[in-house]
């Protein structure tokens, strides 16, 4: 990103001249020097139980991660990276904060033996100890994710934008360009929200360790990220109207923490995290209960009243609950039903517009310390809501005393 940016400039300030050509190359080599000598600059070492890293010439920084709070380790190979033989490591700590480190970069076998000596020190073992063996839970196949991909809503903005510059091009050739360069942001911003989707869930696996939840994937930049059990805080399962004639579903997750900081936060800046980007009803349901187990089946629909304020979403209005987990389904065009284990809720609301007032209804919102997902039990009657905000407290208090 710093070469492109220093080519940039030099060419806005260059011109048109021949020497042109002698900046960009400037540029080019002064931003792979700065990149060399932050690397080789950067220094980390384990002491006393902390693993310290350092790093910079000029403007020196020291960070510290006390091992016993790593919450996972997950590594990350850039295509440049891959080319090189090298990955980064990226550190992640326990607590709200959701602070991170990363060690870029090291040679991949390097990079995967000390992930492993750090996990095993962070865990109290022997560092020598091998790495905790894994459960492949499921793959989703490269054919499916791109189908899914082209029939959903960018995708079918690239082809209605295409298939509008095709027509214009044949009944009036002379407004192509005009109309090209008029649509032109709209399709680089879809083309780039699939090429985002498809270069971080190619070829996903999920897999289960005793340490967490593990997922591979990626085309160009691959990563290979563990997601704790204990940092779960919701699940979310989406069907878009396009995916239903073929039963295909969505599941993501949400996780505790706030997002990293600037380029380290690529893959995590993602509108929820996948753990199965495109699926079947049976897979999404197995996986459901696999990583919560014990949720609730049924649901108890919205009062028929609620038609008047949400006549396209009334149909898709549920919720429940069982003392250990709180499931709630909405949406319009595409169904949403959210999961949130109760031992995870950190406030209840209860939320009434002017017309829900009128109606009798009332809406409750669990939120929990997830960046994406919350559930909303919306137009509820009133006195069941009433209930509910008596109930959910004491609720939440003894799932979390159960979950220790």
């Amino acid at each position: 990103m710093l070469a492109i940016a220093l080519v940039l400039v030099v060419t806005s300030v260059s011109g048109g001249h021949d020497s042109g050509d002698q900046y960009r190359l400037a540029a080019v080599v002064l931003a792979l020097v700065i990149g060399a000598i932050s690397w080789f600059f950067t220094r980390w070492r384990v002491e006393d139980g902390v693993l310290r890293i350092d790093r910079g010439l000029f403007r020196k920084s020291s960070e510290r991660f006390p091992l016993h709070q790593i919450q996972a380790i997950d590594t990350v190979r850039p295509g440049l990276a891959r080319l090189l033989g090298l990955a980064e490591l990226r550190i992640r700590m326990a607590g709200a904060s959701g602070s991170s480190g990363r060690l870029a970069y090291l040679k991949a076998p390097h990079a995967d033996v000390l992930r492993a000596r750090l996990l095993a020190l962070a865990h109290g073992v022997d560092e020598a100890a091998p790495a905790p063996p894994e459960h492949q839970l499921l793959q989703v196949p490269p054919a499916r994710l791109v189908v899914s991909m082209l029939i959903s809503g960018p995708g079918l903005l690239v082809e209605l934008l295409i298939a509008a510059v095709v027509g214009v091009a044949l009944l009036y050739p002379s407004a192509v360009g005009p109309v090209v360069g008029g649509g032109a942001a709209s399709i680089l911003g879809a083309v780039g929200a699939l090429w985002q989707r498809l270069n971080g869930e190619y070829r996903m696996t999920l897999a289960e360790a005793p340490d967490g939840l593990r997922l591979r994937a990626g085309l160009v930049e691959t990563s290979a990220e563990t997601i704790p059990h204990g940092r779960v805080q919701a699940l979310r399962m989406i069907e878009p109207l396009t995916w239903r004639p073929f039963g295909w579903v969505r599941v993501e997750v949400d996780v505790a923490g706030k997002g990293l900081k600037g380029h380290q936060n690529s893959p995590q800046r993602r509108a929820g995290r996948a753990l199965l980007p495109v699926g079947n009803r049976k897979q999404a349901s197995w996986l459901i209960e696999r990583v919560l187990p014990g949720v609730p089946v049924l649901r108890t629909p919205a009062p028929a009243r609620a038609r008047w304020k949400s006549p396209l979403r009334y149909r898709h209005l549920s919720w429940a609950s069982n003392g250990g987990y709180a499931i709630t389904t909405g949406g319009r065009l595409r169904r949403v039903t959210d999961w949130v284990p109760l031992a995870k809720v950190q406030s209840i609301r209860r939320v009434e517009g002017p017309l829900q007032r009128r109606l009798g209804l009332a809406s409750i919102h669990l939120d929990t310390a997830g960046r994406h997902i919350y559930a909303v039990a919306r137009d509820r009657d009133r006195d069941e809501v009433a209930h509910l905000m008596a109930s959910l407290p004491r609720d939440c208090r003894a799932a979390r005393r159960s979950a220790g």
